[in-house]
């Protein structure tokens, strides 16, 4: 976990002149260009005029000292699935090639910039949001920033997300979550993922893949990160969270199908986590959670993301089905086969499971499993339709669950230097989210003392 450029130490350096927006976005413009890393594959669009000029209105404005907030001037790159104005959102498809540019940001993209972040790019994603894996089959698929040579998946699906802040691109990016498309490219690429309550921010202006369980969030390279860019994402001042103490905070571990079939490394990492957090001070307690275990029946008839995702797309694949990545277009036929009574069977047996969930995980600060089940696979593993479909749903399966029970959480990272990332999920409760913030920098900080050399 070496350290990287956080937006504290970013305002900091840009407060005492040490750095410059402008040197700011010709760093991250060179580093993108770099024809030996992956900004190719990352981004899908940039207009360097657009972030130069942005950048010295607020050079000017700092010295002004009109600022707006000290992270006035700092990129952050923004997901293809964000309506920014003048610009085409295309979702990482095709099949909107025919659509015209936005006419006005969407909420979140506006929020940013009114605190003097600089939208920077347009990254790279899996088509439609509709995958954990974060391949893409029309702009490439950025590769992992870990074992670079054997070419593994970043996640998804805020793939190119995840890539430019892992590979120092830029020190932050807005991405979206529907079922862990933060917190697996964040886990899996080593950075930090957050999930907000799924109506915590406003979703206008996002091409929706499940308007039930799609939330919005930031990936960074700390969880203050995280914290500060959900204050401003959720309509107050760029704050970070106050640190908990880790003494007495009560951690539960659930003993249930999300332990199922993890690889050595994440077993033996997590694993060696719980024990620092335990030596710390944190009463980290083993918990049934039978619950959790009741979700893959309750999505057997289809599950929301498909019936809503295929709800969403039926009039576009009427028109341009024959755009699509064909593994992406296999998928809307989970939704198209679901029965409007099952549909909403299923809403109503969730609301039943929350309520429940509620009551059993009261008694506790948070929640903490692995964020996915498998380090990054190798990309050509993953050329088999069944092998890719499996390796998928195993990839969602821990984070799924939070969006499912309508949770916030984190992916920090907890890896030791040299390993293999592997993201321990923090998960708190419904609309808890400054508090499960609070929490998750008690733990980064423990584990980062831990296991940094």
């Amino acid at each position: 976990m070496a350290p990287r450029a956080t937006l504290l130490s970013l305002a900091a350096d840009l407060a005492a002149g040490r750095v410059s927006s402008r040197a700011l976005i010709e760093d991250a413009l060179a580093r993108v260009a770099d024809p030996a890393g992956e900004g190719r594959r990352a981004f899908v669009a940039i207009n360097p005029d657009a972030v130069r000029t942005a950048a010295d209105q607020a050079d000017r404005t700092r010295a002004a000292g009109r600022a707006p907030s000290p992270f006035a001037g700092i990129p952050v790159a923004i997901k293809d699935l964000f309506d920014v104005a003048g610009e085409k959102t295309r979702a990482g498809s095709r099949a909107l090639d025919d659509r015209p540019p936005a006419a006005a940001d969407a909420p979140a993209v506006a929020r940013l910039r009114a605190a003097g972040f600089i939208p920077f790019g347009r990254t790279n994603m899996t088509e439609f949001a509709y995958s954990g894996l974060g391949m893409n089959a029309h702009f490439g698929t950025p590769l992992n920033p870990h074992d670079r040579r054997t070419g593994r998946i970043p996640g998804g699906s805020t793939s190119g997300g995840a890539v430019a802040v892992a590979d120092g691109m830029t020190p932050a990016a807005l991405g979206t979550d529907t079922g862990g498309s933060c917190r697996i490219p964040a886990a899996l690429c080593g950075i930090t993922g957050f999930k907000s309550t799924a109506a915590r921010i406003p979703r206008e202006g996002v091409i929706p893949l499940s308007s039930t369980l799609d939330s919005i969030g930031p990936l960074a390279n700390s969880v203050s990160c995280c914290a500060i860019l959900d204050a401003v994402l959720a309509g107050g001042s760029p704050e970070a969270a106050e640190s908990r103490p880790i003494e007495g905070l009560k951690l539960a571990v659930p003993k249930t199908y999300v332990m199922d079939g993890l690889d050595d490394a994440v077993a033996g990492t997590f694993e060696r986590a719980v024990k620092i957090l335990s030596a710390a001070g944190a009463q980290v307690v083993d918990a049934p959670f039978a619950e959790l275990a009741e979700i893959p029946a309750i999505n057997s008839k289809g599950g929301i993301v498909n019936a809503e995702a295929y709800a969403r797309h039926r009039p576009i694949l009427e028109k341009h089905a024959d755009r699509y990545d064909p593994w992406v277009l296999s998928r809307f036929d989970v939704g198209k086969a679901m029965s409007a009574a099952d549909y909403i069977a299923t809403l109503a047996v969730r609301a039943e499971l929350i309520r429940r969930v509620n009551v059993l995980t009261a008694p506790f600060d948070a929640v903490i499993l692995p964020a996915c089940a498998i380090v990054a696979p190798a990309i050509a593993d993953l050329r088999d339709r069944d092998v890719s479909q499996r390796t998928n749903l195993l990839l969602l399966r821990n984070t799924a669950a939070g969006n499912f029970l309508d949770r916030c959480a984190l992916s920090i990272p907890c890896q030791a230097p040299g390993e293999a990332p592997v993201g321990l999920m923090v998960m708190g409760k419904t609309n808890g989210d400054r508090r499960l913030l609070s929490v998750g920098m008690a733990v980064e900080a423990v584990l980062r003392k831990a296991i940094s050399p």
